[in-house]
C-alpha cells in the first residue's frame, strides 16, 4: 500500500490523497448550534463519512461520539443551557415539519443530529434516554442523494451533511438564519468532490 494513503488529515479524518478540506470555501456562520451526535462505527468510515465534512462547514458546530448520551456530560449541559432551545432532527410522526410550520423561539436553536446508518440511528435513540425527550425536527423533500457508491435504504434517505444543507435552506426560509444568496450554493461541494473522487478510484480499480 502507498504511504502517502495511510497518512490522514485529522480535520476531515479522510486519507490525505483525498482530504476534502480544500473544497470547503466559505466556513457557514450560524445563530443555530448544531450538534453532530457520530456512532463509532461511522467514526471509523474515512472514506465515505461526512459527519466531520459537516463539522468543518460550520462554525457553530461540533462532534460529539458514542452511542447511548443519556449521562453524557457535554450532551446534557447542552440541552440544560437556558439560552439554547434544543432539537432532534428525526423523522417521527409528532415532529414539526420545519419546511410546513413555523419555529417560534426567541432562543438559539440548537439541533442534535445522529450521524450513522438508519438501525443505528434507532439504537442510538433507544438508549439515549435524554434525546428522546427532546422535541423532533424533520423535512420533507425532493432532494435525491448524491451518494452514488453508497446504497441508501430508501430514495429520501440523505448523508448528513445533505440533511444538513436541506435545514439551513428551510432556517434561511423561516429566516432564523440569514445567508448570502451564494453561501449555501457551495455546501455540498466538498460532498460532491469526494463522491466524484471515489467513483474515480472504483472505476480504476474495475478496470
Amino acid at each position: 500500500m502507498n504511504n502517502e494513503n495511510l497518512k490522514k488529515c485529522y480535520k476531515c479524518y479522510r486519507p490525505k490523497t483525498s482530504c476534502s478540506c480544500e473544497n470547503i470555501q466559505i466556513k457557514l456562520k450560524t445563530k443555530t448550534k448544531f450538534v453532530i451526535l457520530m456512532h463509532p462505527k461511522e467514526f471509523k468510515k474515512t472514506k465515505n463519512g461526512t459527519g466531520f465534512m459537516t463539522r468543518n462547514s460550520i462554525k457553530n458546530c461540533e462532534v460529539i461520539i458514542g452511542v447511548d448520551f443519556t449521562n453524557n456530560k457535554k450532551v446534557n449541559k447542552l440541552i440544560e443551557d437556558k439560552n439554547f432551545s434544543p432539537y432532534l432532527l428525526y423523522p417521527h410522526e409528532q415532529s414539526i415539519k420545519i419546511n410546513k410550520e413555523i419555529i417560534n423561539d426567541n432562543k438559539n436553536l440548537l439541533i442534535f443530529i445522529l450521524d450513522s446508518t438508519w438501525p443505528c440511528s434507532k439504537k442510538m435513540l433507544k438508549q439515549s434516554l435524554n434525546l428522546q425527550k427532546l422535541p423532533k425536527l424533520s423535512f420533507e423533500h425532493d432532494l435525491k442523494s448524491n451518494f452514488k457508491f453508497k446504497t441508501q435504504p430508501q430514495d429520501e434517505c440523505l448523508s448528513t451533511i445533505e440533511s444538513t444543507f436541506c435545514l439551513l435552506q428551510e432556517l434561511h426560509n423561516q429566516e432564523i438564519e440569514n445567508f448570502k444568496s451564494n453561501n449555501l450554493d457551495t455546501f455540498l461541494l466538498p460532498f460532491h468532490k469526494m463522491v466524484e473522487y471515489q467513483l474515480n478510484c472504483m472505476k480504476i480499480h474495475n478496470n
